[in-house]
């Protein structure tokens, strides 16, 4: 499974960069995350409670960051066993340039899942897996930005705005 995509964070490419070399914003930016331990130099232990689809596993794992280039890019690689329910592993190809006053952040990202998960199919998995990496960017963005109307509103779903329960909207 792989994808692609580009997005704007209204803070410098050394903001960006050091967020995702920190253990305690990783564990605030990956969904899920119930501890996240280690250095960039070591790599970090990871561990992380999801369900897909049916299955809910504890994952515990190694994420390894590579091919650093300080405020420009680098390459995040996991690998998470979750017992009865297979393994997950994947890596995140992340590119950081200066544009419109703040960082432009592209990441390639591909995942591989075996056992029980496998067998839920390839739709769902690559449903999950996109949303594993929204919400992660979402996160990571929300973090550094602090959380903007429109997210607030839509309390992280995808779509349009919503109201809120009496038909107010914020102005």
């Amino acid at each position: 499974m792989q994808m692609s995509d580009t997005r704007q964070i209204a803070v410098p490419p050394s903001a960006v960069y050091a967020a995702l070399l920190d253990p305690d914003m990783l564990q605030k930016c990956v969904p899920g995350a119930q501890d996240v331990t280690g250095s960039v130099e070591d790599g970090y232990e990871a561990t992380v409670v999801q369900k897909v689809g049916p299955v809910k596993a504890t994952f515990k794992g190694q994420v390894t960051l590579s091919d650093l280039v300080p405020d420009q890019s680098l390459t995040i690689t996991g690998e998470g066993k979750g017992g009865a329910a297979g393994f997950a592993k994947g890596g995140a190809e992340v590119r950081l340039s200066a544009k419109d006053g703040g960082t432009e952040l592209s990441y390639d990202v591909e995942a591989k899942v075996g056992g029980k998960l496998a067998q839920l199919g390839s739709r769902i998995i690559d449903g999950f897996a996109k949303k594993m990496a929204d919400q992660f960017f979402n996160n990571l963005q929300e973090s550094l930005e602090g959380p903007t109307e429109d997210t607030a509103e839509n309390d992280a779903t995808e779509g349009p705005a919503k109201k809120g329960w009496f038909g107010r909207s914020k102005d």
